[in-house]
């Protein structure tokens, strides 16, 4: 890693020093159960912004590597780490981080360090801190174990990826089960500890004329406030890939010429209203569903790709999600959604009836987002809880989507119990669904491409496969499914 520019810190008087304080506020916010996301954005909204990024890079950074940082610092500490409180220890993180991975002069770092130990725990664990961190910027990190041989016992790959990869146990293992070379569970773990990329989504529910010559204006306004161009994605139009800069506050955004929303949720959402073998998508008559909005990233898209001709239900149960949503959907010109706080499981939601098409982006484990979620590495998933959710949230859709309708079911989820199996069961229960793949020469999902792979599976039931490492987006699983025949009479 490129060491960071010394106008962001070695500027700065170590004791002034506000990124580390901002820093360790949220690892400790982590630590009660916080989203790094949400207790990131309350701090960066009292830093001045040339002091954001390095807040982030400290924060992120961190989390992404603290299996390498303790086990550099626990090298230099004699009696471990365990006996020592959250906030020296997560203090020592950050020193380490600095010195192993963004390279910053020691004596910055030390003095930051132990000045902020000093201040908040005592002389006696700055002395402590301070002998720890010289040493470790005297010896550096210890070698890391070697590779083993690509036939050696998934045991064996699983005890050194998880040291190079700073990777939870438990996705490992899961990894190297899934993969057949461990080779690519090196890759995509790899990929995992990197940030994610930006990538953008325009909107064609502004603007004027035919879809594409509209899309190549918004880009063109898009560009006009960048340094560099962001990259548009080679089959979706929609997409680009944003290289730097900060549009957010700008005129294009504010005029809802584009939003945030990574690749592979619009992959997801694309699959809903892909072609089929033969022809053009024909969904019923009637409004379409968003089972688990959110803020509303997907809903606006589906707005988009039905150019507002449809009603659409964005439900879910947190109210503050739902008012997000709800801006969104007015600054993008989504102008037929309509937002419902509910538990889908409660029967007194209100529900319509039945659905054209239900998109159920499900609750998970979030495997495939931890690159934008480095938290989550420190908290294994529930998986039997999360399963459980996931097929009461489908057998309840199931129930509302029409004959000759569509229910597409997404996580951002690696894990097959979330994904394959999950859909294998359900089909099980519900004969009246079947596996409606794209059309078999869509080029965006069966293209070999980006990453040398296609998006889509050739088997049932044709699932969307993104990963990090080869399509440079979220991990994510999702399905089509096609309701054949009416409900059933026990329904």
């Amino acid at each position: 890693m490129q060491p960071h520019p010394p106008s962001s810190i070695e500027t700065t008087k170590p004791r002034e020093l506000r990124p580390l304080s901002a820093a360790l506020r949220v690892l400790l916010r982590v630590d009660e159960g916080a989203y790094a996301t949400l207790a990131l954005a309350g701090e960066l909204a009292k830093l001045p912004e040339s002091e954001r990024g390095l807040t982030t890079e400290l924060c992120y950074g961190t989390l992404r590597q603290v299996t390498r940082l303790d086990r550099a610092l626990g090298a230099q500490a004699s009696r471990g780490l365990g006996k020592l409180d959250g906030t020296t220890r997560w203090l020592l993180r950050l020193g380490a981080y600095q010195l192993l991975f963004m390279k910053t002069q020691a004596h910055y770092v030390v003095d930051a360090v132990v000045h902020a130990v000093k201040r908040l725990r005592g002389p006696g664990l700055a002395g402590l801190t301070n002998a720890i961190l010289r040493k470790l910027a005297s010896q550096g990190e210890p070698p890391l174990p070697p590779y083993p041989a690509q036939a050696a016992s998934p045991a064996a790959w699983s005890e050194v990826l998880q040291v190079h990869h700073s990777a939870p146990a438990w996705l490992t293992e899961a990894l190297l089960k899934m993969m057949i070379d461990p080779r690519e569970a090196d890759a995509l773990l790899k990929s995992l500890g990197q940030p994610a990329p930006t990538w953008l989504r325009l909107n064609p529910l502004r603007g004027s004329g035919e879809p594409a010559e509209r899309l190549k204006l918004l880009g063109q306004a898009l560009a006009k406030e960048l340094a560099v161009a962001p990259t548009p994605h080679p089959l979706l139009p929609e997409a680009v890939e944003l290289h730097g800069g900060h549009p957010f506050t700008g005129e294009a955004y504010g005029k809802g010429l584009f939003t945030a929303q990574d690749l592979a949720a619009q992959l997801t959402t694309r699959l809903l209203f892909a072609d089929t073998v033969d022809g053009k998508l024909q969904l019923p008559e009637g409004a379409l569903l968003d089972g688990c909005a959110g803020v509303g990233g997907k809903t606006c898209h589906l707005a988009a790709l039905v150019d507002n001709q449809r009603d659409i239900d964005a439900v879910d149960r947190l109210p503050r999600k739902l008012s997000l949503c709800r801006d969104h959907a007015h600054r993008l010109g989504a102008r037929r959604i309509r937002t419902i706080e509910a538990d889908l499981l409660d029967p007194s939601a209100k529900l319509r009836k039945g659905y054209a098409a239900v998109l159920l982006d499900a609750p998970c484990s979030g495997s495939g987002v931890l690159r934008r979620h480095p938290e989550a590495r420190l908290r294994p998933p529930q998986l039997p809880e999360l399963t459980a959710l996931q097929r009461a949230l489908l057998d309840r859709l199931a129930k509302k989507v029409l004959p000759g309708g569509v229910l597409l079911y997404s996580v951002c989820s690696l894990l097959p119990e979330e994904g394959p199996a999950q859909i294998a069961a359900f089909l099980d229960r519900h004969p009246e669904f079947v596996p409606l793949p794209p059309a078999p020469s869509d080029p965006l999902f069966y293209a070999e491409g980006t990453g040398g792979s296609p998006l889509c599976e050739r088997v049932p039931p044709f699932a969307l496969r993104t990963y990090p490492h080869r399509h440079n987006a979220d991990g994510f699983y999702a399905v089509r499914l096609l309701r054949t025949c009416p409900a059933r009479p026990t329904e």
